[in-house]
C-alpha cells in the first residue's frame, strides 16, 4: 500500500496538517505515520552552502590573492546542528511504499528554497511531487491546499529565484567580509582595543545596520531650537 509524504517547515505547522488530515497514527521519532499518510517537518534550514575552505582548503586563511571567490559550481552540506532531522526526512522520501510527496513549507521564496535543498541533496526522483500553498493554517485553507495542490515543477521559477537570491548573498558576504576584515581589520580592533575583528558584511544586514548608524548620528547632532505655541 503506498503512502503520501507531506513535508512542513517546522513541527508547529506539522501539528496543524495532522489535525486537519486527523491522522492519529503513531507518533514516531521526527515525523508521524498513519495507514495513508506520513507528516515530516524540516527545522528552517536543514541544508547550507558550504564555505571556502571546503573547496580549497588553502581558502580557510584570508588573503586578498584569493579575492574575489567565485565558484564556477556552488558546494552544498547539511547543517550539523539539524542533521539528525535531515537524515529523518531524507529517509522518508526515499521510502519504497511513498509515491507522492506533498511540499508544504512556507508559502513563500525561501520556503521553497528550503525544500529544493532537501531534495537536491536526498536525490529522490521518481515520485510524484506536489506543492501546497496556503495564506493561513485554518482547516479550511489547509483542506484547501492539499486539494488544489499543483505539480511542484509550476514553481521552478520561485525555486530559480531562491538559489539566485542565496548565491547573491553568499558571494557578497564571503567576498566583502573578507576583503574588508583584511583591509580595516587590524586598525578597527585598535581603536576598539581588540586583538583582532571580523567586519562582517551581508546584503541585507549592512543596509539595515547603515540605517541604525544613520539615525544614531541624527540623534547625537540633534540642535535644541525654541518653537511657539499659539495660546488662546
Amino acid at each position: 500500500m503506498t503512502k503520501k509524504l507531506l513535508i512542513t517547515e517546522k513541527p508547529s505547522v506539522a501539528r496543524e496538517f495532522a489535525k486537519v488530515l486527523k491522522i492519529n497514527g503513531e507518533n514516531r521519532n521526527g515525523y508521524l505515520e498513519s495507514e495513508d499518510w506520513i507528516i515530516t517537518w524540516c527545522v528552517g534550514h536543514l541544508v547550507t552552502m558550504s564555505y571556502p575552505e571546503k573547496y580549497d582548503e588553502n581558502l580557510k586563511f584570508w588573503r586578498l590573492d584569493t579575492l574575489p571567490f567565485l565558484p564556477k559550481e556552488y558546494k552544498y552540506e547539511t547543517i550539523p546542528n539539524t542533521e539528525r532531522q535531515f537524515n529523518i526526512v531524507k529517509d522518508l522520501l526515499l521510502r519504497e511504499d511513498v509515491d507522492t510527496i506533498y511540499v508544504s513549507t512556507d508559502s513563500g521564496r525561501e520556503g521553497e528554497y528550503i525544500y529544493r535543498l532537501v531534495e537536491q541533496e536526498t536525490g529522490v526522483t521518481g515520485k510524484l511531487r506536489k506543492r501546497v500553498w496556503i495564506d493561513s493554517q485554518t482547516e479550511e485553507e489547509i483542506k484547501r491546499g492539499i486539494d488544489e495542490a499543483k505539480d511542484l515543477a509550476e514553481y521552478d521559477s520561485l525555486a530559480d529565484s531562491a538559489y539566485l537570491r542565496a548565491k547573491e548573498d553568499y558571494l557578497i558576504g564571503i567576498n566583502f567580509s573578507r576583503l574588508l576584515s583584511i583591509i580595516y581589520g587590524r586598525r578597527v580592533a585598535k581603536q576598539i582595543n581588540e586583538e583582532k575583528i571580523t567586519v562582517s558584511v551581508g546584503r541585507v544586514m549592512t543596509c539595515v545596520l547603515g540605517m541604525v548608524v544613520s539615525r544614531e548620528r541624527e540623534i547625537r547632532n540633534f540642535v535644541k531650537i525654541p518653537y511657539y505655541k499659539v495660546i488662546r
